[in-house]
């Protein structure tokens, strides 16, 4: 069993359904040759990459670029997935509403987590404002994945996303699980580090490689950081991700298991931990 944890919908065609808005979002998103895809080959496309079930990410951009995807049409994606998607919930936290939103994700729609995008929302994750966010997820026990280091998106800025600002926010809210996308890049180091002291947080393997996928995983868990960290230390803590469709999930997927990890350490990273960040299982290694 493989779950993908970093699977962007924003150009399905359930939620995609015209050009002029699969342009918008090329342009807004850097995704510029992104052809809008149904369900249907989706599907396919897990299925040929070996990929099992994915966290679907969406985004909120209203007060950004005024796109965003509604939490109601994730939950209705979520039905037609029978039984493949986890449909994260998103939302703009500029938004007077915001906390309702998000209520409202979860008690009535119950969708699966939150994605936030420091960078591309324009705010710092410590900031005191999306604390009653962060106690929304905590009342309802459910997972956060931010965007976490670079982005290619125009009009961001990395600083919003630099590892360190999500340690106060790890410290205050120690019962929210939170998954530090991309392992930070090009921060890996200081994310691996707050991996190592703060139980609650995650990464996923969503890393912004430049050319060949194989050759920037070598990179990021060989020499930036030793390779016994991940197959050791912080084994249950990292989760696959591909970063659909940026990036192939079946090219990231082989690289990932081209690293000589240790069988178990690879199942920790494909499935058992995302099921202990979703809520699902519990986390037996912290006893």
């Amino acid at each position: 069993m493989v779950i993908d944890v970093h699977y962007h919908p924003a150009f399905f065609e359930e939620l995609c359904g015209n050009e002029e808005l699969a342009e918008k979002r090329r342009n807004d998103m850097a995704y510029y040759k992104t052809p809008v895809a149904a369900v249907g080959r989706i599907f396919e496309r897990l299925t040929s990459s070996g990929v099992d079930q994915c966290f679907l990410l969406p985004h909120d951009y209203t007060t950004v670029s005024g796109d965003r995807i509604e939490n109601e049409d994730m939950a209705r994606i979520v039905e037609l997935g029978e039984g493949r998607f986890y449909g994260f919930a998103s939302v703009d936290p500029a938004r007077e509403e915001a906390v309702d939103i998000v209520e409202h994700a979860f008690a009535k729609l119950h969708l699966s987590g939150l994605k936030l995008h420091p960078s591309k929302q324009g705010f710092y994750p410590n900031d005191k404002k999306l604390y009653p966010i962060y106690e929304i997820c905590k009342k309802y026990n459910k997972p956060i994945l931010f965007h976490c280091g670079f982005t290619w998106q125009p009009g961001t800025l990395a600083k919003y996303s630099h590892p360190l600002y999500f340690e106060e926010v790890a410290q205050a809210f120690p019962e929210v699980r939170m998954c530090l996308a991309h392992m930070g890049f090009p921060w890996v180091k200081e994310t691996a580090m707050l991996l190592l002291k703060y139980p609650n947080l995650y990464a996923d393997t969503a890393v912004l490689y430049f050319d060949s996928a194989r050759e920037f995983y070598e990179y990021i868990f060989q020499r930036e950081i030793p390779i016994t960290w991940l197959d050791r230390s912080i084994r249950h803590q990292v989760m696959f991700g591909s970063n659909m469709p940026r990036f192939e999930e079946m090219r990231m997927l082989s690289a990932l298991q081209g690293l000589g990890l240790r069988d178990e350490t690879v199942s920790l990273i494909t499935e058992r931990n995302a099921r202990v960040f979703l809520g699902e299982e519990e986390q037996p290694w912290l006893g």
